[in-house]
């Protein structure tokens, strides 16, 4: 064997690396001391059931259980006092939000959640944002443990596919469980993180989190409380009355996510130096994002569509979020907390950035929210939220950069004026009318007469 080759024993590290706490319970000493000997086939066999008994199961499973148990360790749960406040806050919200907006109001009333019953209940649309880079990882490293297998080995590890993938897939369940948890350690509500991830028509607040959301800004917390509960219901009644948005969304970040890719020369060079007594350094590189390479132009295009739909929805969220709260005489600067936090990069940024390559920032907010407070002005409120009705009325990144073109549309059809039309829907008018384009025309007889042949008909 030359000395570069793989051998049991890089192997046999390689696997505890990569498994982690799976490999607790699994007896990988049969892989000791066969460097240049065939294994026994039984021996084999019955390393593979037991890593098999391991990995049964939906590897989600384990990220709910990862991420409620950090979720839940600090035991601390939701008062009858603070479920009262909570409850107080969104009633008298609901009453300042109905007049900012037409948007009809939610059919469920909102709750507090405790950050386990965050988890709980966002975990689906979680699964469906992360699902495309967990197969990436899957595949990555079947072909990582293929090519590090000794040549003895090799065989057999192309042979047990699904079981490789199945690893790959625990080992990233592990870790986005870690930072689902972490997540809602700071999460406020459940438009918080920028795409819906509770339920449409679901408005909720986290009190446990509340006094972080608060901390330097010296303003009341009932305050805080009141202008979050305005905003997240502004958000549930958005989702409830445009139901299209949600696949919308989920759409964008599916077109991105599809087209992520694992590092294989990454994986392989990280596990060619991982340290045994660093346990913690793959969980630290998945985390980290150090497996995803730089993003495709596929991605970046669809990465910024996603940003313009996130600034359109997030500014008119702000419009009548600021509108309604105008009552409290911090509302302006709890609006600008907000706003921080998110172009700091929030929750969303470190859960979806690490794990998914996503990272939302939504740089457009400011510009989204003037062009919804230049429509508001111009046609008011019910002609603002009228343009949620339908997909094809939605403002789109061309408004955000063009606010007057699109108030000036408004304005005309306020007026009962047609729209103009460009070259386009002018040919296609023609078309459908039956006219002609520049073809044989007819004279006055109604005959034929090409231009230019200076022929009359007979």
């Amino acid at each position: 064997m030359a000395e570069n080759d793989p051998n049991s024993e890089d192997f046999l590290q390689f696997l505890r690396r990569i498994l982690g706490d799976a490999a607790e319970g699994l007896d990988l000493s049969a892989l000791q001391g066969m460097e240049g000997l065939p294994m026994d086939p039984a021996m084999m066999q019955q390393m593979m059931h037991q890593m098999q008994q391991a990995m049964n199961g939906d590897p989600w499973e384990t990220t709910l259980r990862q991420a409620l148990h950090i979720a839940n360790r600090d035991g601390l749960g939701i008062d009858a006092g603070s479920r009262t406040s909570i409850a107080d806050a969104f009633a008298l919200a609901d009453l300042w939000v109905g007049e900012a907006t037409t948007i009809s109001e939610l059919s469920s009333s909102p709750r507090a959640l405790t950050r386990g019953e965050w988890v709980e209940q966002t975990l689906a649309v979680w699964k469906e944002v992360a699902t495309p880079v967990s197969t990436s990882i899957a595949d990555a490293l079947m072909a990582a443990l293929e090519s590090r297998a000794p040549e003895e080995m090799r065989g057999v590890v192309a042979g047990a596919g699904k079981l490789m993938r199945g690893i790959g897939s625990s080992v990233f369940a592990m870790q986005f469980g870690q930072v689902l948890g972490n997540l809602s350690l700071e999460v406020v509500s459940g438009g918080d993180v920028g795409i819906p991830v509770l339920p449409a028509g679901t408005a909720a607040v986290i009190p446990q989190n509340l006094s972080a959301f608060g901390e330097g800004l010296e303003i009341p917390e009932d305050q805080i409380s009141l202008y979050l509960a305005a905003r997240e219901l502004a958000y549930a009644r958005l989702y409830r009355h445009a139901r299209w948005l949600h696949l919308h969304v989920m759409t964008q970040i599916t077109e991105f996510a599809k087209g992520v890719t694992v590092d294989v020369e990454a994986l392989e060079d990280l596990a060619g130096r991982l340290d045994p007594n660093d346990p913690e350094e793959l969980r630290a590189a998945i985390e980290g994002g150090a497996l995803l390479p730089a993003l495709s132009d596929v991605q970046r295009e669809a990465l910024e569509r996603l940003e313009n739909l996130i600034a359109t929805i997030d500014g008119w969220v702000d419009v009548v979020t600021s509108h309604a709260t105008s009552r409290l005489p911090d509302s302006v600067r709890i609006a600008e907390a907000a706003r921080r936090r998110r172009a700091a990069g929030g929750p969303a940024e470190d859960a979806l950035g690490a794990l998914v390559g996503l990272q939302i920032r939504p740089r457009r907010l400011r510009e989204a929210a003037a062009m919804w407070q230049a429509v508001t002005d111009a046609v008011g409120i019910e002609a603002r939220d009228a343009l949620w009705d339908y997909p094809d009325l939605m403002p789109d990144a061309a408004d955000i950069d063009d606010p007057a073109a699109l108030v000036g549309r408004l304005q005309a059809r306020a007026r009962g004026e047609q729209p103009q039309q460009d070259e386009m829907d002018e040919a296609l008018e023609r078309l459908l009318n039956g006219e002609d384009f520049g073809g044989p025309s007819e004279d006055e007889n109604g005959g034929a007469n090409e231009e230019g042949s200076g022929e009359k008909p007979v």
